[in-house]
């Protein structure tokens, strides 16, 4: 127990750290939006924090699997977002508000999101190896996490096309977006899900389930994939695309008469 707790406190030390960082590059260029460049910077760097802890193949796979995916998903974002305006989610939260409830409502949130979404991983640092059975469940963890960033990276360039051809249609419906609305929130859910699979392969990863659970309510409901709806149902042609595509899982495109 105190290994794990000294390691969930190292690791919350690292995740404030990078919070404090990202604020005060937030306030200087005067863009809070730069907290979802962090989302996935601060998880690689628990998985590396877990990794100096731990030599068990299962914290390699994850700080290999969480690093790849962190990083590539901060590019992504810093990328998209660079020179651009205040994202209007954050526009309407922080709306007035004075320095200390920036920090608390943005980044002190998402520094304990982060920490809690990281939970598998640190425990698995400080499990044993699996037996039989749990080295089939992390390895169908690694499986799926694989997946996971695969269908996330592709669905974001198929997205980055569309969004940069001048002749494109008013609503994306091209490659995985044809089989999913959303496909690379259920990418993202499937990282964290095979994660949890890995760190569930010992006892007591099992005991973590609540933090994927938290990551697919974020993904699906919260801040994901409910509120891109809600801002895109005035498109025109979209309700066509919800009536032909699946919300979430990618299934083939139902017929419409």
């Amino acid at each position: 127990m105190s290994d794990v707790l000294a390691l969930s406190a190292g690791c919350l030390g690292v995740l404030a750290l990078v919070q404090a960082v990202t604020f005060a590059v937030g306030h200087r260029i005067g863009r809070y939006n730069v907290v979802d460049v962090a989302w996935g910077l601060g998880l690689a760097l628990v998985s590396l924090v877990c990794l100096a802890r731990s030599q068990d193949w299962r914290a390699w796979a994850l700080a290999a699997l969480v690093t790849t995916w962190g990083v590539r998903l901060s590019w992504h974002i810093w990328r998209r977002t660079r020179g651009g305006d205040e994202d209007p989610r954050y526009a309407r939260l922080l709306d007035g508000a004075g320095t200390g409830t920036v920090v608390r409502k943005v980044f002190v949130t998402q520094g304990l999101a982060q920490w809690f979404i990281s939970l598998p991983v640190q425990v698995a640092a400080v499990t044993g190896p699996p037996g039989r059975v749990g080295a089939v469940v992390a390895v169908i963890g690694v499986l799926v996490c694989i997946t996971g960033i695969t269908v996330e990276s592709v669905a974001d360039r198929q997205l980055a096309a569309y969004k940069a051809d001048p002749d494109r249609p008013p609503v994306m419906d091209r490659g995985l977006w044809g089989w999913s609305r959303h496909p690379n929130y259920f990418g993202d859910a499937c990282v964290w899900v095979g994660v949890y699979l890995v760190a569930a392969s010992v006892w007591p990863g099992v005991l973590t389930v609540l933090s994927p659970a938290a990551m697919v309510w974020f993904l699906v409901v919260a801040t994901g994939a409910r509120l891109l709806e809600q801002h895109m149902s005035g498109r025109p042609g979209y309700a066509d695309y919800q009536a032909r595509t699946s919300f979430f899982l990618p299934l083939p495109p139902r017929r419409t008469t």
